[in-house]
């Protein structure tokens, strides 16, 4: 049995993809599924801002896609935004400022439609997190995980649209976060009584270090497939 580490790489099916969105810019992504039979869930990620270094590969996102489809069952999509590369590849167009990306993430849901795939969560980190908030309601999705929401971009009108509709939303707040802090986050989320706000002890924004990693990864998985839980910290 070896260990998991931040580098390990976990067998899966894994695809480079493509998707077009409705104004015509081509997106890079990958998509990762288990090794055999069918995905009992599928993440859609939004990966962090741009401007800030976030795409497709912020770590959080790259271990997902790593280990969840062998050690959950669970279906991984990830993609550039706009204007982002990554060693996959070039994203067509520029930053949109959360707002051109809600047609990035309509493209990717789209094509987890036209791949079958099944139960789409939507999970944000970061700048992810405004664009699912600002973006994702009244889309047919399972739910919604936030993790280190900042709620710069996102105004109360729009967490308030929330309520209308009846999707889990859970927000994974780090302890120490350098923008919303899990008081603050319960404030602010409290005009949508439903969301979940889960305080993550000695957590930061950027969820640094194995503890933490398999901290968010676990609590994707109670959401998506409890009964992969605990995860495994070694593999065959």
């Amino acid at each position: 049995m070896n260990e998991i580490r931040s580098m390990s790489v976990l067998p899966a099916i894994r695809e480079d993809v493509e998707f077009l969105t409705t104004d015509g810019l081509t997106l890079v992504g990958e998509l990762a599924l288990p090794e055999s039979g069918h995905p009992v869930a599928t993440i859609l990620f939004l990966h962090p801002l741009p401007t800030a270094g976030g795409f497709m590969d912020s770590h959080i996102l790259r271990k997902a896609a790593n280990r969840l489809p062998a050690l959950a069952n669970i279906a991984v999509l990830r993609f550039n935004f706009r204007g982002v590369s990554s060693p996959r590849g070039a994203s067509e167009g520029q930053f949109g400022e959360g707002i051109d990306e809600r047609l990035d993430f309509e493209a990717a849901l789209a094509f987890i439609r036209e791949r079958g795939l099944p139960t789409p969560w939507v999970i944000g980190w970061s700048f992810g997190t405004e664009v699912a908030l600002q973006h994702a309601a009244g889309h047919d999705v399972a739910g919604l995980i936030l993790l280190s929401p900042p709620l710069h971009r996102t105004s109360t009108e729009a967490l308030a649209r929330w309520n209308a509709h009846d999707v889990p939303i859970v927000a994974l707040v780090p302890e120490h976060d350098d923008y919303l802090k899990p008081a603050e986050a319960r404030d602010r989320f409290a005009i949508v009584p439903r969301v979940e706000v889960v305080e993550v002890e000695d957590g930061k924004h950027l969820w640094v270090g194995e503890q933490q990693t398999y901290r968010v990864l676990s609590e994707i998985v109670k959401r998506l497939n409890p009964s992969a839980l605990p995860l495994p910290t070694h593999f065959a």
